[in-house]
């Protein structure tokens, strides 16, 4: 019966230390998601990333603070130019939060602007499966497409976009550039022939 009581009593410690151990990592890792919240405010994005990485570490609850502070960064970077780094960023969110919409478009974005554009499609089709309903994916797709001179999916996109929002402007005008792409790829119709007049036998 002892043995069975200092059995117990040695279990429910270790569960105390256990719970004890885990709120500290808790309070370390709030301590550090305060750190990136207050950096992310003052737009400091390598700070924020690393406190919320630290936080992320000991409490996996802040991973979307990382998430956010790596598209923040992304974001800033885009709009330095530095392509890069703004991709390396996005795909760092992606790698934490692979169910953001937001995060491919963004770095499809920015994939355009390298004129990658293969890469910029593969992106908004993750965004277009994640958000079948969202107009301006396939708008931004179907763009790419015309780039490309892929008239057949730029019009297949376009007309999703129609089917969608019937009155967008964007998708009507595109609608119409590629009917006129189209008839010009059409070869010429040939006018029939006139039949040889039929030579009279002496």
């Amino acid at each position: 019966m002892k043995r069975y009581s200092a059995l117990t009593l040695i279990t429910a410690l270790a569960v105390c230390v256990s719970q004890f151990a885990q709120a500290q990592g808790n309070k370390e890792a709030s301590k550090f998601a305060r750190e990136g919240a207050e950096a992310s405010k003052n737009q400091d994005w390598n700070k924020a990333i690393e406190a919320f990485r630290k936080a992320t570490d000991l409490d996996r609850k802040f991973a979307p603070n990382l998430a956010i502070a790596y598209q923040q960064r992304g974001f800033a970077s885009a709009n330095e130019q530095s392509f890069e780094d703004a991709i390396r960023d996005f795909s760092e969110a992606l790698k934490i939060n692979s169910r953001d919409a937001r995060i491919y478009e963004q770095r499809a974005a920015v994939e355009m602007k390298m004129h990658d554009y293969d890469k910029a499609v593969a992106d908004y089709s993750e965004a277009i499966t994640l958000k079948p309903n969202e107009v301006r994916y396939y708008l931004y797709r179907s763009y790419i497409y015309e780039l490309k001179d892929d008239v057949k999916n730029s019009m297949a996109d376009t007309e999703k976009a129609l089917k969608l929002d019937p009155k967008n402007a964007e998708a009507k005008g595109r609608k119409a550039r590629l009917e006129a792409k189209q008839s010009a790829a059409l070869p010429p119709v040939n006018s029939p022939q006139p039949a040889p007049a039929a030579s009279k036998s002496p």
